[in-house]
Order: C-alpha cells, then structure tokens, then sequence
C-alpha cells in the first residue's frame, strides 16, 4: 500500500511537469508581494509617527504662545496694580488725597483684630531658675531606665 501511494505522488508530479523555472517564478512573486506588504505598513507607520510629531509640536509651540501671554498680561496687571498707577487713575477720576483734619475713625466695640498665632501661651507666667531646675531634672540615665522598664513590661516582664 506504501508503494502504491508513491507511485501516485511520482505520477502526480510528472504529469504536472512542474519545472524548477515555474518554482523561483513563484517564490520571487510571493517574496515581491510580501516584501511591497511590509513597506507598505513601514510607511504608514512612518506617515503616522510624522503627523504625531508636527502636532505635538504645534501643540508646544502654542503651549509657548500662551505662557508668553500670560507673562504679559501678569506684567499689565501689576503696572494696573502699582500704587503710581491706582493714584493717577484716581485723580483722573476727581480724587483727591485726604488730609489729616478729614480722616475720621470709627471704633466699632468688640471688634477683636486678628492676633498671630504662638506656639506658647502668651498668658505663661514666668519661670525663675528654680522652677525649670524643678522641671527638668531628669538626666539621661534615668529616661534610658524608665524606656527600658517600659520596653520590659510591653512584653510581660
């Protein structure tokens, strides 16, 4: 059965006449079309990368633009700002600087300004010499002692 099967193969073969010409027109054709496939995704791939770069730099260039905008609309608002620019404004407007004898200040009761923040009380009383030599009398010995019995009886010592 084994033979028979090859004759078949060796009859299938010299009947087609299959040449070696017709074999690397064949793999010269299929190496041609893959090889314009592969340049084809190349350069699309490559299309694709360029038109990301010019519009990430289109987008920086217009990043730029309005840094240099604000920079400069930042510079308006302070010369508006600056106390030269506010008096002329105000004169241009009929206003005029006031006078000692034309201030007037109302008290308003209980009114309490804003007082900063301490770290200590401002109310303390003071400390004489004796009362911190009282207070800190500790040495270092003795803290390492109580961190160790504490330490101890943490775990049941």
């Amino acid at each position: 059965m084994i033979r028979r099967s090859n004759e078949w193969f060796e009859h299938a073969l010299k009947r087609s006449a299959w040449q070696p010409q017709r074999q690397v027109v064949a793999l010269a054709t299929l190496g041609f079309f893959i090889s314009l496939i592969l340049g084809a995704l190349y350069l699309s791939q490559v299309a694709a990368e360029a038109t990301t770069n010019r519009r990430l730099e289109e987008l920086l260039d217009q990043r730029d633009d309005l840094e240099r905008i604000n920079e400069q609309l930042n510079a308006e608002i302070a010369a508006l700002k600056s106390i030269g620019g506010l008096q002329v404004r105000a004169e241009s407007m009929g206003f005029t600087l006031a006078s000692q004898d034309q201030i007037l200040y109302l008290p308003v009761e209980g009114y309490q300004p804003v007082q900063p923040d301490t770290v200590a009380p401002m109310d303390m009383p003071e400390l004489t010499e004796t009362d911190v030599a009282d207070v800190y009398n500790e040495t270092f010995t003795d803290w390492l002692e109580r961190q160790w019995e504490s330490f101890i009886g943490a775990f049941g010592g």
